[in-house]
């Protein structure tokens, strides 16, 4: 007989979640106002003009965080197994430092970072 284990997890896992959602859909307040539709972050009402723009360059640098900061964290899985991976895991990682390094050299070399260009 097959195991159905992983069947039957995600089965139950989203049974729970139109459970979960069916709950709140009754025992939510279902009450309009006129505040309920204003955008509403860190406890400020917006106010003024929404479509502003902003330069590419602030999501590129955000884009470029959030990939650097992701490849952090295989290093810093590598350094909790470095026992078990011995030096091909230490050459792989040398390697997967160098790729980062080589890769971060080159958006440099783009001028990325650089504010002040007319574009």
């Amino acid at each position: 007989m097959k195991d159905y284990s992983i069947l039957i997890y995600f089965i139950s896992s989203i049974i729970f979640c139109l459970i979960i959602l069916l709950i709140s859909n009754f025992l939510g307040t279902k009450r309009e106002s006129k505040n309920k539709n204003l955008p509403f972050e860190s406890g400020i009402y917006s106010y003024g003009n929404y479509n502003s723009s902003f330069f590419v360059q602030f999501y590129l640098i955000v884009l470029f965080f959030v990939i650097f900061d992701t490849e952090s964290l295989y290093l810093y899985t590598w350094s909790i197994s470095v026992r078990e991976t011995s030096w091909l895991g230490f050459f792989e990682s040398l390697f997967f430092v160098f790729t980062l390094s080589i890769s971060f050299f080159y958006i440099i070399r783009l001028n990325i970072f650089d504010f002040n260009k007319k574009s």
